[in-house]
């Protein structure tokens, strides 16, 4: 069963930190991992400074750990999920203005986060308000954040299938699936062609 940590998101992205969270950690491997990889560092590569604000991404009560409602609410709620995924897609938006694909791929996120949301009111679970917002900080340039969200993606479609595998009814496994697609398909190969060109797309670009 997936466990959501609260530093599986963006912590092994050198750029992008998320921390907080009120979930178990394994902090030893995170340092670990951290440890082993200082020596590699670049000394113009920036860290994003962690939020101050706890973030609480616990289910609420009566959503139980492995039924379809809480795994509606892991995609949503997540550090990997789309709630973290706006948040992200804002602070670029919020530091370098309406740059592609950052924008188009913002506005897809909030169709996503519906998806999910509509799922969930079927379970009659509460909906919070973003709690990622305004606690993650854009990166130093935009190269620097094409290539976090790129990661971001990644590490979104590694959640998805394994919530899938998990997923019981055949609605919420087509609403993950769709959702899965359109990282692995659309979102990751932008950010990827971003990082390639300086961290931005050209609207003839984003028309491919």
């Amino acid at each position: 069963m997936r466990k959501i940590t609260a530093l599986t998101s963006l912590v092994l992205i050198s750029t992008l930190t998320l921390a907080g969270c009120t979930t178990e950690v394994d902090t030893s491997a995170v340092e670990q991992s951290q440890d082993s990889t200082t020596t590699e560092q670049n000394s113009d590569q920036t860290t994003v400074e962690k939020p101050e604000t706890e973030i609480n991404i616990s289910a609420p009560a009566g959503v139980e750990e492995g039924t379809d409602a809480w795994i509606l609410w892991d995609a949503l709620m997540g550090p990997d999920g789309e709630y973290a995924a706006l948040a992200s897609y804002q602070s670029v938006l919020d530091e370098y203005g309406q740059v592609e694909p950052y924008a188009t791929i913002m506005a897809a996120e909030g169709r996503h986060a519906d998806a999910l949301i509509r799922q969930l009111e079927r379970f009659d679970v509460e909906i919070p308000e973003n709690p990622y917002l305004g606690k993650i900080s854009a990166p130093a340039d935009l190269e620097t954040a094409a290539q976090a969200w790129a990661e971001g993606e990644i590490l979104n479609v590694e959640m998805y299938d394994e919530l899938i595998a998990e997923a019981q009814s055949e609605q919420v496994i087509k609403v993950l699936n769709n959702l899965r697609s359109a990282s692995l398909d659309s979102h990751l190969p932008a950010f990827e062609l971003a990082a390639e060109n300086g961290g931005v797309l050209s609207e003839e670009q984003m028309s491919r």
